[in-house]
């Protein structure tokens, strides 16, 4: 019992974690609400702060693929119980994360400000739109399924815990990555833009296209060709055009 209580103890606290981190990444990118936005801090010589954010940014590049891929989590899960082994992919991801957040330097060049209080408003709005898509598109294919929360309580219920299978739900039936079109909608959508606020949109935009690959890359070995045909009939980012 106790150690029933102990892993869904530790799911709870990542998945908590996770949330928390997400939220402070909102404020950060927005510069709003946060104590260290991505502009805050006193800016240093410009070949140092790239240095460092690039770094920062390929960590969690290297972090979140490494840990996704199938063949490290049969590894990985010779050591860490399969019941928290989502959970603690989430857990390092937060972690990655916090540290990002905490020795991101400032590159505060502007790039571009946009002028009109009414044009502002509309940006703001599709920032906040791309982090709606975002949460509404992990609930729409399995919340509870993707932070590490379904497995961590099949395991205190002695219950099998099987991967989820292929499912169409409400927007992935418009495009295969919903979530990912949020992330890239909130990178991009910012009144004023700064140099670090560009590299990192830049940075996220291509590891987003290149960690989709892979993802398709293993789902097409997972599902085979229920999945083939997924992807021939469901565009990866833009919807199609109603006919």
């Amino acid at each position: 019992m106790i150690r029933k209580i102990s892993v869904v103890g530790y799911g709870a606290a990542a998945y908590l974690a996770f949330v928390a981190a997400l939220l402070y990444a909102i404020g950060f990118l927005a510069g709003v609400g946060v104590p260290k936005g991505i502009d805050d801090g006193t800016a240093g010589p410009a070949w140092r702060a790239l240095l460092v954010d690039a770094t920062l940014l390929t960590l969690f590049a290297v972090q979140h693929s490494v840990m996704a891929r199938p063949w490290f989590k049969r590894w990985w899960t010779r050591f860490v119980p399969a019941a928290i082994e989502r959970s603690t992919f989430v857990l390092a991801s937060t972690a990655v994360l916090v540290l990002l957040f905490w020795q991101w330097q400032p590159l505060p060049t502007t790039v571009w400000s946009v002028g009109p209080a009414w044009a502002r408003g509309v940006l703001w709005a599709v920032y906040a739109l791309g982090w709606a898509i975002l949460v509404f598109s992990t609930f729409a294919v399995g919340h509870f399924d993707l932070f590490g929360l379904r497995q961590v309580l099949a395991r205190a219920r002695d219950r099998h815990y099987a991967e989820p299978g292929l499912r169409e739900p409400l927007v992935y039936r418009l495009v295969r990555h919903p979530l990912m079109v949020g992330f890239l909608i909130a990178f991009w959508a910012a009144p004023d833009l700064s140099v670090g606020r560009l590299v990192f949109a830049l940075a996220s935009t291509g590891y987003i296209m290149v960690g989709v690959r892979l993802e398709e890359r293993d789902l097409r070995v997972q599902l085979g060709e229920p999945y083939e045909d997924y992807l021939r009939r469901v565009p990866r980012f833009v919807p199609r055009p109603v006919r």
